[in-house]
């Protein structure tokens, strides 16, 4: 019988062991080529000579470090957006669904049965000239020729993300006003305070955990992506991730797109540190 101290380990080392051999180790290695000198894929038999150039070439280019500063604006809209437009359904679930809750929260997890590249496939097609929106617009009379802006630009990028993030988005949320105490919204309603009031004064305060969660957990991955810049952005909405993938494809220059990696990890991190200390989680969460 294993006593309560090995049937930790037990249960935690495969975990433990998955992370760091398909984290930790992949994450090592790409710190390790950011500092390797010279360009190119990198051979068994190649010496491995520490340098910083590459660092500095990515700091000589400013293309480059437009682009990232670029795409962590855009990381940013992206999660504002599906957590602003996540909100009321993670409240109708959790105040006004009652028994079917359950039903509209299974509908709300259905996209995530369709790949991921389908959905991204089925906005291109939405917003292409003759595709569902432009078609809409025209039969309303609003437009008398397809809007171009809809496709292989920026806001075509933004829109898709947003589709895509929204049914996640709203499971933190919705997780997190559940755990609110009904009896404290009675209480506000017995002195006095109407529904906006109870709304803004007691659900927003005491949800707003699941909304940082939210936040974070959209814009961390939306800083790399670059699957849905490269299927409906085109030239014009590029990304920085769109950058890493061609320097480790079709550039073959793995160093140089380590380094960028690195860069937009380490930016990354320093967005969310700043923006947490901002909120002071603490006092949010106590």
């Amino acid at each position: 019988m294993l006593g309560r101290r090995g049937t930790l380990r037990f249960l935690v080392t495969p975990p433990v062991a998955w992370l760091a051999l398909f984290f930790i180790v992949p994450l090592a290695l790409i710190a390790a080529f950011s500092l390797r000198a010279g360009s190119g894929a990198v051979g068994p038999d190649e010496p491995w000579l520490a340098s910083v150039d590459q660092y500095a070439e990515l700091a000589g280019t400013p293309a480059f470090l437009r682009l990232l500063g670029l795409s962590v604006l855009v990381a940013i809209g992206v999660a504002v957006l599906a957590t602003l437009l996540a909100y009321p359904i993670a409240y109708f679930l959790a105040f006004r669904a009652g028994r079917r809750a359950s039903l509209y929260l299974t509908l709300l997890l259905v996209p995530f049965a369709v790949s991921y590249l389908l959905r991204v496939m089925a906005w291109k097609l939405m917003l292409g000239p003759e595709g569902g929106v432009n078609s809409l617009l025209s039969f309303l009379g609003l437009t008398d020729e397809p809007i171009q802006l809809l496709l292989y630009s920026r806001p075509a990028v933004i829109i898709t993300l947003v589709y895509v993030w929204i049914p996640f988005a709203a499971l933190p949320i919705y997780a997190a006003m559940q755990r609110i105490d009904r009896h404290q919204l009675e209480a506000a309603a017995d002195l006095g305070a109407g529904p906006w009031s109870r709304f803004w004064r007691v659900t927003v305060p005491l949800s707003l955990p699941g909304a940082l969660v939210t936040f974070f957990m959209v814009f961390i991955p939306t800083v790399g992506e670059y699957v849905t810049p490269a299927l409906v952005g085109g030239t014009d909405g590029i990304m920085y991730g769109n950058i890493i993938q061609g320097f480790f494809t079709r550039s073959a220059n793995w160093p140089l797109g380590s380094a960028m990696a690195m860069t937009m990890l380490v930016l990354t991190l320093a967005v969310v540190l700043v923006g947490l200390r901002a909120v002071n989680l603490r006092r949010v969460l106590s």
